[in-house]
């Protein structure tokens, strides 16, 4: 069985695949702090609480956007596993032509979305992570990363809010129900929440425009796949959203691991 890893600045998600059928998915909190020795006996025990023998665990791939980790995890596939994994970073193989002035700019959780959006859904593709980042990838049919967009995501923005005023309260992501508000929190949640559905709605139309005048395509043929987070809340507000998709990330650690298992090597152990 297929080990996946996908590590955010908010939150691990781990995921087994036996062939292509998720068995089962956990999410951890982003702890830089956290040993190596920390990470292997959390994920054995989840693993094992839901009937998995660590042992099944045949190969491991990670996707990691915070650098520090990424070592860590790595040392614990090595101790825990015995086996190096299989890292999304510059020279795998994507079946995506990057059109990036750098590809290696290019953040590992945008890739590994675009690469399952683009092998679930085809045709020419917007994919929205609504996370600590919300980030916009476009998509061809021809499959060409085109670029996209980044900016803080919901809890980001409130985080901000929180932390650099001196009045402003930290408040429950939730939807106040109306647009003009007569407390402090629910003008901060009517802000936040219908600020990035506005915000959303405004990016798609004009990434819609761009591609369809770039590739020669109908806006309307350009599906939006969404995940992370957040999406439910944020498309419950808008009409631009046409897929959720809350597996799409280790869907596409998976895609990918399929297309590189034969890169990675067994750690051999010194006597």
């Amino acid at each position: 069985m297929l080990l996946a890893i996908d590590v955010g600045n908010t939150n691990v998600v781990l995921g087994v695949f036996n062939g292509d059928e998720l068995v089962e998915s956990w999410r951890l909190a982003t702890d830089n702090k956290r040993s190596a020795d920390e990470y292997g006996t959390i994920i054995d025990m989840m693993l094992r609480h839901d009937g998995i023998d660590p042992d099944e665990i045949d190969d491991i791939i990670i996707a990691s956007v915070v650098p520090s980790l990424l070592f860590t995890l790595e040392h614990m596939c090595f101790k825990f596993y015995d086996r190096s994994p299989i890292v999304i970073e510059t020279g795998i193989k994507t079946g995506l032509r990057i059109k990036y002035d750098d590809p290696r700019q290019v953040g590992a959780d945008r890739i590994v979305n675009s690469v399952a959006a683009h092998t679930k859904y085809g045709g020419n593709l917007i994919v929205v992570d609504f996370g600590t980042a919300t980030t916009f990838c476009c998509v061809s049919g021809e499959g060409s990363f085109l670029g996209g967009a980044i900016a803080p995501g919901i809890k980001t923005q409130a985080a901000a809010l929180f932390e650099h005023t001196a009045k402003l309260p930290n408040v429950d992501l939730e939807l106040p129900g109306k647009f003009i508000c007569k407390n402090t929190s629910e003008g901060m949640q009517a802000g936040l929440i219908y600020g990035h559905m506005g915000f959303t709605e405004h990016m798609i139309r004009g990434m819609k425009a761009e591609m369809a005048s770039d590739l020669g395509c109908d806006v309307d043929d350009i599906k939006v796949i969404a995940t992370g987070g957040m999406a439910t809340m944020v498309e419950s507000g808008v009409d631009c959203i046409d897929i959720i998709d809350r597996r799409l990330t280790l869907n596409g650690l998976q895609i990918l691991y399929e297309k590189n298992k034969g890169l990675h090597k067994k750690r051999v152990l010194q006597d």
